[in-house]
């Protein structure tokens, strides 16, 4: 016979499954940190080569081509890590003998994905309008609201890393000859950071 308190356990696990979109894996944060940090170095390199690593960054992209490359690698990267979240969390969805698209499920991804797009348009027009010395504190900014949005349907650690975006946003739209800089943090070293922390707590 079970214990009291076994079964409350059990009770609130079969409540927070129904809840909560447990599949989220800590080892997508880890990999789409890597692809940001790639990035960013390879248009720090296409955009600043050969000029010194540090100092306040006073280059701004006016090449056609290489705009174009910037552009295509932000895709690639975007494609990755969505697909690799995607792969991941159908992996661990398996492995947790749950189906990946309940409606919490359902409910993150709506939350998650309206201000990614919002923002996404945002930045479209920023960019269109010229106005590219503030795209990178506007993605940071709109990604770290998104991250808090979406932490209420998922584990809520997440947003912690929203937290950190937003305050990374904040300070690149202060200091924006840094802004490739707070964007690899942002988007490189705190999703490594954060994927580390999640699979070590939740996936082992």
């Amino acid at each position: 016979m079970k214990k009291p308190e076994q079964e409350l356990a059990e009770i609130k696990s079969m409540m927070e499954r129904s809840t909560r979109f447990l599949s989220l894996s800590g080892l997508a944060g880890v990999l789409a940190g890597i692809y940001a940090l790639l990035a960013a170095a390879l248009s720090y390199y296409w955009i600043y080569f050969p000029n010194p690593p540090f100092g306040f960054r006073t280059t701004f992209v006016d090449d056609g081509q290489v705009f174009a490359k910037l552009i295509t690698l932000a895709l690639v990267i975007l494609a990755l890590s969505v697909g690799t979240a995607y792969f991941l969390s159908q992996k661990k969805s398996r492995r947790l003998a749950t189906n990946l698209w309940t409606p919490a499920g359902k409910r993150f991804l709506q939350a998650l994905f309206i201000p990614v797009l919002v923002g996404g348009i945002f930045c479209l027009a920023l960019v269109l309008r010229g106005y590219l010395i503030v795209v990178a504190p506007a993605t940071l900014i709109f990604y770290g609201l998104a991250l808090i949005n979406a932490s209420q349907f998922t584990l809520s650690d997440i947003k912690y890393l929203g937290y950190g975006e937003l305050i990374l946003g904040l300070i690149s739209a202060f200091f924006p000859g840094y802004g490739l800089i707070t964007w690899a943090i942002g988007f490189g070293v705190l999703h490594v950071v954060y994927g580390s922390m999640m699979y070590y707590k939740y996936d082992r």
